[in-house]
């Protein structure tokens, strides 16, 4: 499989629709609010042609996610993971984790020393909580949001960055 490449213009309808298959772990996107999101983005990666992406922000985004927004209200520097989805015929093949590695090296080279993201706890979401427990993320806290219909897991992955 390819390395993780930014976003062109031509990847957005995958992703989109990607993205939307997934909207439960995700939120569902319109396609002008997904072009609004990668404009703005910090890291906007995929691999192959719909195989996987990662779209991340950091912390001077103007962006009004309330999960988004926690982090923000709380750390000065970060990076967010606001979303990440590998097609269901591509999982178990590590494109997951190289997006993550990928978009950790971007983040060190930035002077960033922390990724953050949120995973659901209702609806739950064993397998992403496996694997940011084994990328070495840590709950730093939760949140219940649309009126109790969600429950989140704050989860945050300190490095050093690069020199």
């Amino acid at each position: 499989m390819t390395a993780p490449r930014p976003v062109a213009a031509h990847d957005e309808a995958t992703i989109l629709a990607l993205n939307n298959a997934h909207a439960i772990e995700l939120s569902w996107l319109a396609p002008e609010r997904l072009s609004q999101l990668l404009r703005q983005a910090f890291y906007a990666r995929c691999i192959g042609e719909g195989a996987a992406f990662l779209m991340a922000f950091d912390e001077g985004a103007d962006y009004d996610s309330p999960n988004y927004l926690w982090f923000r209200e709380r750390h000065r520097r970060f990076v967010y993971v606001d979303r990440i989805v590998v097609d269901p015929a591509m999982r178990k093949r590590g494109l997951a984790h190289c997006l993550y590695e990928d978009l950790f090296r971007h983040a060190a080279d930035a002077g960033h020393d922390r990724v953050v993201c949120e995973v659901n706890s209702n609806p739950p979401n064993p397998a992403s909580d496996a694997f940011h427990e084994a990328l070495g993320f840590v709950e730093v806290g939760h949140a219940v949001l649309h009126g109790g219909a969600k429950t989140v897991r704050y989860l945050a992955r300190s490095f050093v960055p690069a020199p």
